[in-house]
């Protein structure tokens, strides 16, 4: 057999000739047009190709443990018959993704993400590095599920200090995201032979809602108001859990009002459920100092704390944490373990490192700094450009605000996907609603260029009436 150089030609400054010959032979095989023919020597080709004939084996050695080249009769090789070659197959089933990412550059005000260009990068290698060259021996081996005590530590001293929690370390419990611990409490606390009811917020995180239910748990909806839930208002049977954001109540951005709080607290109490306090971003506040946390006024231990670092710093740390009642560590430490949900030790340390030196609290001071403007401008912006289309809430802190639309009846599912074909991407609010929606758009300002978001709202403006004329 000769090989043609159209297909088999080496990248030579990119390295792993081995495996450059193997992918192009293995890919070459399965499009069907080398089925069961005799393959080149390895001597002959290593000649063609002008590398060591140990290159040659190697490749081929790959290819015969996958099955790819079969030992024929007199010490020949043969390539294996492909009942199906991989370009005769058809191509799977595509299923539309409704609000498919278009490309970061392009995604206009998306909500739920930080502005990762200001990333600390610098300081945060230094202590990443500095940890993979020294992490205790201790610190490698199976050590506590919970998560690295310096670490339960240094989130404990930032949540005393800036959210009022109250707690001790081994009551902090490191895992992989907000999710995951929505899901370990689930576990551990819902039980689907019991008809366990979850009240959710409403509207409220959708994530939450699919997390519960997948736990086998019965979603009631809560209303919530200008004020936050309104335990008052809920039916439905007794709750297992109140699944709550009440520093920042996604997606409206409202602040629950202290008589709120002490009612879900009594209600909790009553009903012996607990409280799954998600606090999310509670760090970007512009106006004023954010509240105190729900848990920090609770004193019978009915609230789980949920924290994490995906606003702070980057969703890709997959770095978050839960703070548990002293008598549900047990329990939340044997799920976590079972689960397997932990995170990289040295991720665990470099982050101790990184709070300690007062490098997170630096950082979120930095974006704070940024932030505002940029949502003082888009709300202003919006508002003269888009207010004849869109009402927006009066609660403008975080990476996000609410709008719903003046005109009743529209499907704002429709209307995002249009927009998010023109290159931007907020979310329609009746996506958070289990019952009866209010339609409207979710916007996100941690990307928006606030010296061009004019702009970006007059080419807004000018999308919303194309599509709610029925021209789109």
């Amino acid at each position: 057999m000769a090989l043609p150089p159209t297909w088999l030609t080496l990248d030579r400054p990119s390295g792993d000739l081995e495996g450059q010959i193997y992918r192009a032979l293995r890919q070459h095989i399965l499009s069907g047009r080398m089925a069961e023919q005799r393959v080149t020597s390895t001597r002959a080709l290593a000649n063609t190709l002008g590398v060591a004939r140990s290159t040659v084996v190697k490749a081929y050695d790959r290819l015969k443990a996958e099955g790819f080249l079969q030992a024929s009769g007199g010490g020949a090789t043969r390539t294996a018959a492909i009942a199906t070659p991989l370009s005769a197959q058809p191509a799977p089933k595509q299923t539309p993704e409704r609000h498919r990412n278009v490309g970061a550059g392009e995604e206009l005000f998306k909500p739920g993400v930080p502005d990762l260009s200001h990333f600390p990068h610098a300081a945060w290698a230094r202590c990443l590095g500095a940890r993979a060259r020294a992490l205790r021996i201790h610190d490698l081996g199976y050590s506590d599920s919970e998560g690295l005590p310096e670490l339960q530590s240094a989130i404990l001293e930032h949540v005393s200090t800036t959210r009022g929690v109250s707690a001790r370390p081994e009551q902090v419990m490191i895992v992989p995201s907000t999710g995951a611990a929505i899901d370990l409490l689930a576990r551990v606390l819902v039980k689907p032979d019991r008809d366990d009811i979850v009240w959710m917020e409403e509207p409220g995180y959708k994530a939450a809602h699919m997390l519960f239910q997948a736990a086998g748990a019965r979603l009631v909806p809560v209303p919530c108001d200008a004020q936050g839930i309104d335990v008052t208002l809920a039916a439905g049977g007794r709750p297992r859990l109140i699944y709550t954001t009440p520093s920042h109540q996604y997606p409206t951005g409202v602040t629950m009002s202290l008589k709120r709080r002490l009612a879900l607290l009594d209600i909790a109490r009553e009903t012996n459920a607990i409280v799954v306090e998600d606090d999310y971003d509670s760090e970007f506040h512009y106006g004023s100092r954010p509240i105190a946390a729900l848990q920090g006024i609770d004193g019978s231990g009915v609230v789980a704390y949920l924290g994490t670092f995906s606003k702070m710093l980057a969703p890709g740390l997959r770095i978050a944490y839960v703070i548990v009642p002293p008598w549900l560590v047990a329990d939340m430490s044997n799920a976590l373990r079972l689960k397997g949900a932990m995170v990289s030790i040295h991720l665990q340390a470099a982050l101790a490192d990184f709070m300690r030196e007062g490098r997170l609290r630096a950082h979120v001071r930095r974006m704070n700094a940024l932030y505002a403007p940029r949502m003082a401008a888009t709300v202003e912006a919006l508002g003269r450009d888009c207010g004849h289309i869109l009402r927006i809430g009066e609660e403008n802190d975080g990476l996000y605000f609410a709008t719903w639309f003046h005109k009743a009846g529209i499907n704002d599912e429709i209307v995002a996907d249009a927009l998010n074909a023109k290159g931007m991407a907020m979310q329609p609010m009746s996506q958070f609603y289990l019952g009866s929606a209010k339609p409207g758009l979710l916007f996100g300002i941690a990307r928006v260029d606030a010296a061009t978001v004019n702009s970006s709202t007059k080419t807004l403006r000018d999308g919303l009436n194309e599509i709610l004329s029925g021209t789109a």
